[in-house]
């Protein structure tokens, strides 16, 4: 595809993977394989419960703690066994129903729905930050002391020897007293140094909470910023597609083959290019190698041994498999195409299903072909795909198939065209 298709393709591929997980996650087959895997996860953890009573428990009672254990331990093995063949008929339903799973999906893409209508910002989050530091007990200066001199003596005491004392009960306040104001006039120095100490530690709080705002409010500008070129670029392809332009049909179908998700046990991508002298778009498909998909017929558990061992399934099941995904690819693909094209720009498809590879002969890159098609509109648009054999949709349209998908045995051109244009 042209190079600027990337974008909106990644983009609506994730919005799309998403939705699909959503959808799986409402499957049957999904919701076995998830109670599975729950009760694989229960029944761990009732062993590992056990065994922790084992290690507490007294001889008395050892003896049965271990009979449980065991008990437990070959529950969970049994439950794990059950969780990996939930996942393995859900992975074979998956790569089974390839082409099924498209057909109740409208494969148009609305490129207004890709715009961003109104750009969602986080809440500013500054942390630990965000609350004022709160001033220590030791900031706040103690009360000044108040010096009260003693009283002076009266009758009596004043003239036998009170004035004496008085003088010297004075002296001794005044020294008290001097004592104290040393003290406070020490503490409000403290507490002065505390404050000071509290002013800069919260001015620094400050200062990081404003570096974070900044740089909060350069990540809106920068989601802003990125919504507008989004849709300036959606309103550019557009008005592309509105005058025929073949790299905007190309970005177009990027994004429509982009929100064609694939089960993550068989990934595929597309890159093509479309030719508007004959209104054909050539395009080649990647599906994965052979070995990639399982070829196990069931998992189970060897108690004797306490292993879980794979059972194979037979060759013949497994090649039969890979074949027919990647049939289902083939027509899948020309499908969704067509399809999305309401416009009718795309008047025909050259397709190439393959594998990409190393060459184990020389090192270098290449693409063995599978399946080598073409398809027009007028006459693809007639098939019930709901009620068809893939591989007989394929030999229909005078494809070039493989004779061995697994073996990567390459397609032969034959009376197959590289166009599709009559």
């Amino acid at each position: 595809m042209a190079r600027r298709s990337g974008f909106l393709a990644e983009v609506n591929r994730q919005i799309k993977a998403s939705e699909q997980r959503q959808r799986q996650q409402l499957a049957a087959a999904t919701r076995a394989q998830a109670a599975a895997d729950r009760e694989a996860a229960r029944a761990q953890r009732e062993y590992e419960r056990a065994v922790r009573e084992l290690e507490r428990a007294t001889e008395a009672e050892r003896k049965f703690a271990e009979k449980e254990a065991a008990r437990l331990h070959v529950e969970a093995r049994t439950a794990e066994v059950d969780a990996l063949n939930a996942t393995l008929v859900s992975t074979y339903d998956e790569i089974d129903g390839l082409l099924t799973s498209t057909l109740a999906v409208d494969d148009y893409v609305d490129l207004d729905e890709l715009k961003v209508n109104a750009v969602e910002h986080p809440p500013f989050e500054p942390g630990e930050d965000g609350a004022a530091i709160p001033p220590g007990e030791d900031t706040l200066p103690p009360r000044e002391p108040v010096y009260v001199e003693p009283p002076a003596p009266t009758g009596m005491s004043a003239a036998f020897g009170g004035k004496k004392k008085h003088q010297a009960a004075v002296a001794a306040a005044r020294a008290s007293h001097e004592e104290a104001m040393s003290a406070w006039r020490a503490a409000c120095r403290h507490a002065a140094q505390r404050m000071a100490d509290h002013e800069l530690a919260e001015a620094a709080r400050m200062g990081r909470v404003a570096t974070a705002r900044e740089q909060y409010e350069q990540e809106c500008r920068e989601r802003e910023d990125e919504a507008a070129e989004r849709n300036a670029h959606i309103d550019q392809l557009k008005n592309d597609l509105a005058f025929d332009l073949p790299e905007a049909i190309e970005e177009y179908v990027a994004i429509v083959l982009a929100n064609s998700v694939y089960p993550e046990s068989f990934q595929v991508t597309h890159r093509g290019t479309f030719d508007l002298a004959t209104r054909e778009i050539n395009l080649t498909v990647s599906v994965p190698e052979p070995s990639t998909v399982p070829a196990v017929k069931e998992y189970r558990y060897i108690k004797t041994k306490d292993e879980i061992a794979e059972s194979p399934l037979p060759g013949r099941i497994v090649k039969e498999r890979y074949a027919g995904a990647v049939w289902q690819v083939a027509v899948r693909t020309l499908h969704e195409v067509f399809e999305a094209d309401r416009a009718g720009r795309i008047q025909s498809i050259a397709l190439t299903v393959g594998v990409e590879r190393h060459s184990p002969a020389t090192g270098l890159a290449e693409t063995v072909p599978l399946v080598i098609a073409a398809a027009n509109r007028a006459q693809f648009e007639q098939f019930d795909l709901d009620n068809v054999v893939p591989a007989a949709t394929l030999d229909h349209l005078g494809a070039a198939k493989s004779k061995s998908p697994y073996d990567l045995t390459p397609a032969v051109v034959g009376g197959v065209r590289r166009g599709a244009t009559s």
